[in-house]
């Protein structure tokens, strides 16, 4: 009997947690912008412990994946022997994560939110300081 020894999978979305996204949408295969502030050094860490996959909207369209890696490597994160971001996944599905982090939810706490703090929601960065 072989032992699973693959580590827990943390599932980052792509599109205001890793890069800022404040150009908006402009298709699965265009990202305009640069990297948010401290992303690639909390990824590194992140690797130590965890399979790190990063999954997006854009993740099942076309051109979307292909998108998301030339980006991670056009702004700096090594290559693996494919030419593919080293150590990240970028499945077409959400995978089963022991835990995700994304700038557009709300943590289930066992009881539901009310409906108009959904409808008031709003991501950290369009949130007034």
């Amino acid at each position: 009997m072989e032992l699973d020894i693959r580590k827990p999978i943390l599932c980052l979305d792509f599109d205001g947690t890793i890069h800022t996204y404040n150009s908006g949408w402009h298709g699965a295969d265009k990202i305009m912008d640069a990297p948010i502030a401290g992303a690639f050094d909390f990824i590194e860490k992140a690797l130590i412990d965890f399979d790190v996959h990063i999954f997006s909207a854009r993740s099942g369209l076309p051109g979307g994946i292909d998108a998301m890696k030339a980006w991670f490597i056009q702004h700096g994160w090594a290559e693996n022997h494919d030419g593919d971001p080293k150590g990240l996944a970028f499945p077409t599905s959400k995978p089963p994560a022991h835990v995700s982090i994304d700038d557009r939810a709300i943590n289930f706490s066992g009881a539901w939110p009310e409906i108009q703090t959904l409808k008031d929601f709003k991501p950290w960065n369009e949130l007034e300081v």
